[in-house]
């Protein structure tokens, strides 16, 4: 998926990959009727077996990007969007299908919200159901009442106030954060606050970029008229034991370091211990099942 010679990329589309499987040729060809602009795609191979990737960036005329080791999602989409001159940057999972259209929605968005630096698409789960792609950015007690009580209680007051921002809305409105499951940055705003923190292995990186995006004044901005399907964990969904542990590890950075004061000590010591209590839960599960 080249642009003409004569016609420069306006959109670099940068995807991170893990030993992807057929999802990712399905990647590929859904993007080519997302948009009716020039695209550049680059694959960045996290894992140690490219082979999958090189056919498809063959087939698809994508730039393949090989990191060398597991960089984690963050580094390796940095690593993506490294040298871009497109006015855009996406980064996207793999396990993405682009409905037709969706893009060129998505960067019809940018011209109604020029101060935003971050759009997302409404995110679809593969059985239809609306995804909580749109969401406002965690506090400690909102956080820490998701994080406990999501599971047994899902519409406890927390999880409410942690998905404010509602996925399912019709109308363009702004959120605290988007998934990083599929987002249209503007590249200017995405240099300017350094990409994503590569503290971040995984999970969380887009809850930060988001934070970061609007201490530097850029908005984040849902946009339902854009749609995907996100086939969810298909690369880790046998083991995912190691996910849930990074999962925990990454909320536990981000809220940490908003109260990173030393007089806020006991607030981390609470943090950490409630995130511990619902990691040993989820293992447990994952092992049951």
């Amino acid at each position: 998926m080249t642009a003409a010679p004569s016609r420069r990329p306006e959109i670099r589309v940068v995807c991170v990959t893990y030993h992807p499987g057929a999802e990712l040729a399905e990647f590929a060809e859904s993007l080519q009727e997302a948009t009716t602009r020039p695209v550049e795609l680059v694959l960045v191979e996290n894992g140690d077996d490219p082979t999958v990737v090189n056919e498809v960036g063959e087939r698809h005329g994508a730039r393949v990007l090989l990191s060398g080791a597991n960089l984690g999602y963050g580094s390796a989409a940095n690593l993506g969007a490294a040298g871009a001159t497109a006015p855009w940057l996406v980064v996207a999972n793999p396990d993405l299908r682009w409905h037709p259209g969706s893009l060129d929605t998505l960067l019809a968005a940018t011209a109604r919200h020029p101060e935003a630096g971050a759009f997302g698409p409404r995110v679809l789960s593969s059985d239809g159901t609306v995804y909580p792609s749109a969401r406002a950015l965690p506090s400690l007690t909102t956080g820490i009442g998701h994080a406990l009580l999501v599971r047994v209680w899902p519409g406890n007051p927390w999880t409410r106030a942690y998905q404010a921002d509602l996925a399912d809305r019709d109308d363009e409105h702004r959120a605290g954060w988007l998934s990083g499951s599929c987002l249209l940055l503007r590249r200017a705003a995405f240099e300017a606050v350094g990409g994503f923190d590569e503290a971040y292995f995984m999970f969380f990186e887009d809850v930060d970029l988001g934070d970061r995006l609007a201490r530097a004044g850029w908005a984040s901005v849902h946009v339902p008229g854009a749609v995907v399907t996100h086939e969810q964990g298909t690369s880790w969904r046998h083991r995912p034991e190691p996910m849930i542990r990074a999962h925990h590890d990454s909320a536990a950075r981000y809220l940490s370091g908003r109260y990173g004061e030393w007089y806020q000590w006991p607030v981390r010591t609470a943090l950490r211990i409630g995130l511990r209590i619902r990691l040993a839960a989820e293992v447990r599960a994952a092992r049951r099942g």
